[in-house]
């Protein structure tokens, strides 16, 4: 079939660059416009949680009481009191338009709140609070946006916190992020891609294929947002990760290309064969990895379902991509993509290794000599680097996820230092009875709330037919282990009689999002295990193959998740890394690193096994099967781990902690599993195996060979020194070379 396919392509190469083009323009001037198509919010909370359940009662009749921006004040002068530069402040708050307010309170106008409260322990800072009329997080985004420059006083600094604050911040800081990134990541691609092939004509195909993916990936999210909601923050991780898959796809087949040329095939027979090895396996790789990112849709939070759908279909577009443009791209190159070679250090051009003296190819081969041994022993060095991950404390996004200067963090800090009580930290009992609202059972009720632990203060403020509201002060940091376990005894605490209760606000919703994680992510596991199992069977007939990949595949994560929580919970490298230690883990790291890491070990799997297979249909016998696959792909899966650990290494650039977490749990992974786990784990796995690697049972093996997906005598390589014809396998029968790297 991708022999067929590829045919097709390089008769057709002139219509199919006409169409990349053409596309491309339009990426480039519609596609783009996805930017101003996302909804402001991150979504990271649970529809049917608890906490989203007392906000939406909230929106009706019964009202919100939150602080959804506050303004911080500070004179320019040291030493100035809120008495000398307090009248600058209150003809500033005088003239904030009140449209898409529903309540500002400040020193001069404290609401319920004591007016002390307003005033710093020094008596030289003050803040002003604002309820939006609207609780939804664009929108109280865009209101801020038209009142923001009305809060500047003469003489004062100001600054802004709160959640729709952060929100601004954290948008604004995602776009220079992606920015930034992509000015880094580029020019380094290039350069390595350089040093790879020694060709800067073949350097550039990958490079240029890469560009495509990406400005088409604008395209695909801005289609997606007609039909769904897609959260603003996908656009970091999907626009890298096309690029990052786009050039990944190419290597692998420029470098096939390149092997069939130098084997003695014409263009259009190493273009053919390209596709039915490399093309094949970038197929099915594609298929991993658009699996691992649809077990998104697991979960209920609009940033990981919409992250799913949003990936999926970029992974799709980077699969036809690079096995539709590079294929014509290739065919116009011919035997020019080896002109402007890169000479070697020393001069001249070096003569060619034995693959038998190869360095992965004698480290296979040790390994294998003891399998067992060196198969327990890599085990238990990546149980040992994921041991940390057992003492994590989960955690969800908010302020802690912005640089130390942002005005959001800083309010933050501010007011839980220098102030008697932090409007900021604030949140909410509903209280619903069976008839009307009965206030002396909701007063009885606050008055035991207070006495929990970490709770500041909780009042009785406000009823509406069969609804009550307590609005509660808390003194412990949201993403702590205290504020857990006041959220817990909050919600264990008796209602009124004949009543219920729904508690919300940000330590509440942690623990909501952190259940749902929980809850969602073994079924997750167990969705991407099955399917992927499948999805190998399918590609080389069986039973063991998939069963070891998936278990490799899940160890190489270990090392990742170990390494984040080492990292940003207990804060070692944090001066490296730069950023401050927060005492948690992002509960959403472990389901996108699941997703991305998972696909992309698989990937590698897929290409090495790919490989050994051909090996082994060629004659040789197991051991030397892994040891020559090993050998052959090594250099070009730690060349495209590479690459991809520049691309995703741009995350860990960003001022975002969340993002920079990802960043660096998904290279450990990918340096991981390229490294460790297919060069050393997966031969040593194999050589145990034997020849039982590629068994499966008599009625499987026969429904195998009529349906399972392989290319026909056209896939045969010249690279691999096999003539068009069948070749004895090892099962006993004529079989013909399959897929390669």
């Amino acid at each position: 079939m991708f022999t067929s396919v590829g045919r097709f392509i390089t008769r057709r190469r002139k219509w199919v660059v006409i169409a990349a083009v053409l596309f491309t323009l339009f990426a480039g001037v519609w596609g783009t416009q996805v930017f101003g198509s996302f909804t402001g919010g991150a979504g990271f909370d649970d529809p049917a949680s608890e906490s989203v359940q007392a906000d939406k009662i909230l929106d009706g009749p019964l009202g919100r009481e939150s602080n959804d921006l506050i303004v911080l004040y500070e004179s320019t002068d040291a030493g100035r009191t809120v008495g000398a530069f307090g009248g600058a402040v209150r003809t500033a708050l005088d003239r904030v338009p009140r449209a898409g307010i529903e309540r500002l309170n400040s020193y001069w106008q404290p609401g319920s709140q004591d007016r002390s409260a307003y005033v710093s322990k020094d008596g030289q800072q003050t803040y002003a609070t604002v309820q939006f009329k609207s609780d939804a997080d664009q929108e109280q985004v865009e209101a801020l946006a038209k009142i923001k420059e009305d809060f500047a006083a003469d003489g004062v600094s100001v600054r802004y916190g709160g959640v729709a604050a952060m929100t601004e911040q954290v948008n604004t800081l995602t776009g220079s992020d992606i920015a930034r990134a992509e000015m880094l990541s580029v020019p380094i691609l290039l350069f390595l891609l350089v040093l790879i092939f020694r060709s800067a004509i073949a350097a550039l195909l990958p490079l240029a294929v890469g560009t495509f993916v990406a400005l088409g990936s604008f395209v695909v999210l801005r289609l997606l947002t007609m039909f769904t909601e897609i959260s603003g923050t996908v656009i970091n991780v999907i626009t890298i990760l096309g690029l990052g898959l786009a050039i990944d796809y190419a290597l692998f087949l420029v470098n096939r290309y390149r092997e069939e040329l130098h084997a003695g095939a014409d263009i259009d027979t190493a273009v053919e064969r390209a596709m039915a090895t490399a093309g094949r396996t970038v197929a099915f790789s594609g298929v991993a990895v658009a699996i691992s990112f649809a077990s998104l849709v697991f979960f209920p939070s609009r940033f990981l379902s919409s992250m799913g759908y949003a990936a999926v279909a970029v992974v799709a577009f980077a699969v036809v991509g690079s096995l539709t443009l590079l294929p014509a791209l290739l065919r116009y190159t011919g035997h020019r993509i080896d002109k402007w070679r890169i000479p070697l250090p020393g001069g001249g051009r070096r003569s060619p290794e034995p693959e038998t003296a190869g360095r992965w190819y004698r480290t296979a081969h040790a390994v294998m000599r003891k399998p067992l041994l060196s198969t327990l022993a890599i085990v238990a060095v990546l149980a040992g680097l994921g041991a940390p991950l057992l003492g994590a404390n989960w955690a969800r996004p908010g302020e802690w996820v912005l640089p130390s200067d942002a005005d959001a963090k800083v309010v933050s800090r501010t007011l839980a230092a220098d102030f008697s009580t932090d409007p900021g930290r604030i949140m909410t009992a509903v209280v619903r009875f069976d008839g009307p609202a009965d206030r002396a059972g909701l007063t009885s009720y606050a008055h035991r709330l207070a006495k929990i632990g970490g709770v500041g203060s909780a009042t009785a403020t406000g009823l509406a037919g069969k609804d009550g509201r307590v609005t509660l002060s808390y003194a412990p940091d949201p993403m702590s282990t205290a504020a857990r376990r006041m959220v817990h005894e909050i919600r264990d605490t008796p209602p009124p009689h004949g009543a219920g209760t729904l508690v919300t606000g940000m330590p509440a919703s942690r623990v909501d999002i952190v259940a749902m994680i929980g809850e969602r992510l073994p079924w997750m596991a167990l969705f991407v295990a099955v399917v992927s199992f499948l999805i190998l069977f399918l590609a080389f007939g069986s039973l063991l193959l998939p069963l070891k990949a998936v278990v490799l595949s899940f160890l190489s994560l270990l090392a990742a998740f170990g390494a984040i929580k080492w990292i940003f919970q207990d804060g070692h490298l944090s001066g490296l890394f730069g950023f401050e230690p927060i005492g948690a883990v992002d509960a959403n790291f472990p389901v996108l690193v699941v997703a991305i890491a998972f696909g992309l070990a698989m990937d590698y799997e897929v290409f090495l096994l790919s490989r050994i297979r051909e090996e082994w249909e060629a004659g040789n016998d197991p051991v030397e099967s892994v040891a020559l696959g090993v050998q052959r792909t090594a250099k070009i899966i730690t060349s495209a781990a590479l690459l991809l650990v520049v691309v995703v290494g741009g995350f860990m650039t960003s001022s975002i902690l969340f993002m920079k977490m990802i960043g660096v749990g998904l290279v450990v992974a990918v340096l991981v599993d390229a490294t460790v786990v297919r060069g050393l784990l997966a031969p040593a796995t194999m050589a145990l195996l034997g020849k039982w690697a590629w068994w499966a049972p008599g009625p499987l093996a026969r429904w195998w060979s009529e349906h399972g997906i392989r290319e026909s005598s056209g896939a045969v390589s010249a690279a691999s020194g096999e003539e068009d014809a069948p070749v004895a396998g090892h099962r006993g029968r004529a079989t013909r070379q399959t897929a390669g790297r």
